[in-house]
């Protein structure tokens, strides 16, 4: 039986796809944000991965890209509320295999997590008619705003928007107060931004953080 490892922050949806899960597959762990996903993914190297995209202190596609260069050949599906073409493409760039919405059925899960398994794709029907529109308008010339950002960058930014001090931040990712500061205004620079409330605004924008 496949084995899988799920993160979800919302602890009643959590309960609720786990028992789902449970049906089908070995439910190794849930875990309830990004940076607790990347340790259960090295220590439980589960057959697939199910994440949500909007977790505390680190969010699903940039957990998702961690993941990846620690173990290449894992196999991770996307689960979110968000129904956004957008989303689900930079989810796919970021090395998801699956993508599909929490109204999606069931069996859709089963599927995903199933074609995953194999290594092949699964995109949820309820958006792949945006989707297509979405390739078909892209101009090839920006992968959107979070593309200007370094992986550490991102990471202040999510951190910054959850409302952590610098102070704070700096002890989360084990780096100096000053770096956490320049990784910040780097990134405010960056994003054309001037403040720390348009950093929120733009994080939000991003998908970084929950509202």
């Amino acid at each position: 039986m496949l084995t899988v490892l799920l993160a979800d922050d919302h602890a009643v949806v959590a309960e609720g796809l786990a028992s789902f899960l449970r049906g089908s597959f070995t439910l190794l762990q849930t875990v309830h944000d990004g940076r607790s996903l990347l340790a259960a993914s090295e220590a439980l190297k589960p057959d697939v991965i199910v994440t949500d995209v909007s977790m505390p202190m680190l969010n699903g596609l940039d957990a998702i890209r961690q993941i990846l260069r620690q173990r290449p050949d894992a196999k991770i599906v996307v689960l979110t509320m968000h129904a956004d073409a957008d989303l689900a493409v930079e989810a796919f760039r970021a090395g998801a295999l699956g993508f599909l919405l929490k109204t999606s059925p069931g069996e859709e899960l089963v599927k995903a997590i199933q074609e995953a398994a194999k290594g092949r794709a699964y995109l949820t029907p309820l958006i792949a008619k945006d989707l297509i529109t979405v390739l078909l308008e892209a101009r090839g010339d920006s992968a959107g705003a979070g593309a200007k950002l370094t992986p550490r960058q991102r990471e202040v930014l999510q951190l910054v928007a959850q409302g952590m001090t610098m102070k704070e931040v700096a002890a989360t990712l084990h780096i100096s107060r000053r770096t956490a500061e320049s990784h910040k205004y780097e990134a405010m620079e960056l994003l054309g931004v001037h403040t720390t409330a348009e950093l929120i605004q733009q994080a939000i924008r991003m998908k970084l953080v929950a509202i």
